[in-house]
């Protein structure tokens, strides 16, 4: 199943403006479009997610790949992402004291950790968490099988496609317009 979240859009927002997450980590920030950015909401989810997914991130026919394990529950969520070979990258932490990342290997063609854990985020927490988070005008909806951030002059910042099966509602595609970019997941282990 291919899946695309937010990781080409953190990978682009980096690529192009040069940002990255806050320094402040007990309250942790991410950019949605360059010189807007927000607050993740908390690390925890009521309904525990475990996936093992090959994300692939395209930009300007160009595609970069890594392994990415995800553990998400209602303390904290674990994200470490691997190179298709198995080379660890990083592994990242968020819980109620803030991001704690370990980079292994700095590639300079992927976004940094804390940006792929917001795309993740905008693609499995509920909309309810993240309204509170957005800059004023900002929407995040759920419109049948996408979810669509608009800013608050109503441009389409990014979209995210749904699948449903097995019970859930899993995202299968995000494009980042306003970066310009696509990412792709493949679960490899749908134990979730």
């Amino acid at each position: 199943m291919k899946i695309t979240t937010g990781l080409i859009s953190a990978f682009l927002i980096l690529l192009l403006s040069g940002c990255s997450l806050s320094q402040d980590q007990s309250h942790p920030q991410a950019w949605l479009k360059r010189g807007t950015k927000v607050t993740l909401p908390a690390p925890t989810l009521a309904s525990p997610l475990h996936y093992q997914q090959l994300l692939t991130a395209t930009i300007e026919d160009k595609s970069q790949s890594m392994l990415v394990l995800l553990d998400a529950d209602h303390e904290k969520i674990t994200l470490a992402a691997l190179s298709p070979v198995g080379i660890r990258l990083f592994k990242l932490t968020y819980d109620a004291t803030g991001i704690h990342t370990e980079q292994s290997i700095a590639l300079p063609q992927l976004p940094p950790a804390e940006q792929v854990l917001a795309d993740i985020m905008l693609s499995y927490w509920p909309i309810a968490d993240w309204q509170a988070h957005l800059p004023e005008g900002w929407q995040l909806s759920d419109q049948q099988d996408k979810r669509i951030l608009t800013d608050n002059k109503g441009n389409v910042i990014s979209e995210i496609q749904y699948q449903s099966g097995n019970n859930r509602r899993e995202p299968v595609l995000i494009t980042q317009h306003h970066f310009g970019y696509q990412i792709s997941i493949q679960n490899v282990d749908t134990s979730s």
